[in-house]
This record gives structure tokens, sequence and C-alpha cells, in this order.
């Protein structure tokens, strides 16, 4: 067993720690699969870390509804809000810092300061998109110039559910730099955590929980992608899917699926997800609505 594997069985005094039971996030609770069933994750060493509740596509379902459910408050309310509340996010997870590295070294292998940096990267970048929440409309706006007595105006909006496919390999930077893009603008998401590093992002849905972060605004799941993701995909309610956590075959196979309600499939490559962020990812879940009106009434 590696150093710091055994100090997350034994704790730092030789005692056994308190194992906890790793459910699912739907609807701003933690409930378990409805299957009752459950699937071990490993350490990089392939040593025993804990189990995680391997979701059904009822939770699927149940998750989608919740995040249906979650929609109008979290797109109507103001986007000076949203930001307020994407920065609590990034002040919880300041808190639990050295959990969240502890959690990243044991998935991952990673040394010391590699997950230091790669955690810090993380609450920036939910500082980044929250600063973000007020401005995106002003950036993809537009008054448009029109030949006669009208205003007309272009105004980005929330498209809706969004499915996201987490990254495999990066379990917490790579999953907020894909998370938080989609809820910055008023979307709601579910999440498909990745497979064989799931304990970030669980422990992740514990800091949305207690970050001000309506129930329903983010909901996420453990399991089988391929599983899972079909599911979503071909999911009447689900607006737009976020393939970046399906292998290639898989995510053709979704796109082919994802067509039956011309949901928006996002496939932005992020070979490196330390790299500066852009606007990419938040204007790939908004939807253009144009607006005329008489001038001088």
């Amino acid at each position: 067993m590696s150093e710091v594997s055994e100090v997350a069985v034994t704790g730092e005094a030789g005692r056994i720690a308190v194992r906890k039971t790793y459910k699912l996030y739907i609807g701003g609770a933690f409930p378990r699969s409805e299957s009752g069933r459950s699937y071990t994750v490993s350490d990089h060493a392939d040593g025993f870390l804990a189990n995680a509740a391997l979701a059904s596509r009822k939770d699927a379902r149940d998750a989608v509804l919740a995040a249906r459910k979650a929609f109008a408050g979290w797109s109507g309310a103001t986007a000076y809000n949203r930001g307020q509340v994407l920065y609590r996010v990034a002040e919880v997870l300041e808190g639990r810092r050295a959990q969240f590295v502890a959690e990243v070294r044991l998935a991952t292998g990673a040394s010391a300061a590699h997950a230091e940096a790669e955690v810090d990267e993380a609450i920036d970048r939910w500082v980044w998109y929250a600063g973000w929440a007020d401005k995106i409309a002003q950036v993809r706006g537009a008054a448009n110039p029109v030949a006669g007595p009208y205003f007309n105006f272009s105004v980005p909006e929330p498209t809706g559910v969004v499915a996201v496919l987490a990254p495999q390999d990066s379990p917490l930077l790579g999953l907020v730099a894909c998370l938080a893009p989609a809820i910055v603008s008023g979307n709601t998401c579910v999440v498909v955590a990745s497979e064989r590093l799931p304990l970030p992002a669980v422990t992740l849905a514990e800091v949305l929980a207690t970050s001000d972060v309506p129930g329903g605004v983010v909901n996420i799941l453990t399991g089988r992608v391929a599983e899972i993701a079909p599911w979503l995909a071909s999911h009447m309610d689900v607006n737009a899917i976020d393939v970046t956590g399906a292998p290639g075959a898989l995510a053709d196979d979704m796109a082919v699926a994802a067509a039956d309600n011309l949901k928006r499939v996002v496939r932005i490559p992020a070979s490196d997800w330390a790299a500066e962020p852009g606007i990419e990812r938040m204007v790939a879940y908004l939807e253009t609505k144009t607006v005329w009106h008489p001038l001088g009434f």
C-alpha cells in the first residue's frame, strides 16, 4: 500500500479511519442508487479506496427531472447572483483544499506539488467563471442596425439541461472546467463523474450542497459511462451534451442519438486542462434570441 493510501486508511495516528458511503447527488440530496448497486474504487496503485454508488438509467432520469425542475429558478436568477454563487463555491472549496489535494493524490498518484497546483487551478477556475456571469451577455449580445423605426437586439439565453461527461483522467480540474461554464449562464447540469476516479467529484458535490447552489442545478452521478451516457444522449428533455469524457466510438454513437431532439453536442478538445480558459464552453450552451421593438413607443 502506498504512503498516501496508508494514511487515508489508518489516519495520522494509526487509527482506522471512518469509512464514508459514497452516494449520488441528485436534486440537492445524496441518495443511494435506486438499483442498490455499488462498485469498487481503487487508488492509483490498484489498492482498495472506497465503494461508490453505481448509478442506473433510473437514477439518470431522476437527475434530469431534478435539473429540469431547477432550470426556471436558476436561469431566472440575476447574472450577478449566479456569479456570487459560483464565487461561494470557490470559497468553500478553498476551505477544503487539503482534502481535495489528498484525494487527487490518491486517485492519480500525483506528487504533492502537482496535486496542490491542480486544486488551486480548479479553485481559480470557479472564480474566473464567476466573473463572467454578468459579462457574457454583453460580449455575445448585440444591438443590431436595421433599416426602419425599430430596435433590434440579439440576447443570449441558456439552452436548458446539459449533460456533462466529465474527463476520465482529470477528476477535479477537468470536471470544473466542463461544469462551471455550463451553469454560469443559467443552464442546469447532470454530470457523469470520471468512472475510475470519482471521489473528487463526490466531494465536490458536498461543496456544492453547502455553497448556496440550489438543489437540482448540478446533479452528479457515479458509475459506468457506457451505461449512463447513451441514455442521457437519447433523453428528450436533455438539451445539450458534453461528450468530453466519452471514448471516441461512444461519443460518435451519442452524437447520433442526440440528433433525435436536436441536442447541442459539445466536442471541445482540452488536452491540457491547466491551459488558459476561454469563453468557448460558455458560448456552446447559449441560444440567441432576437427581439424587435418599435422605435419611439
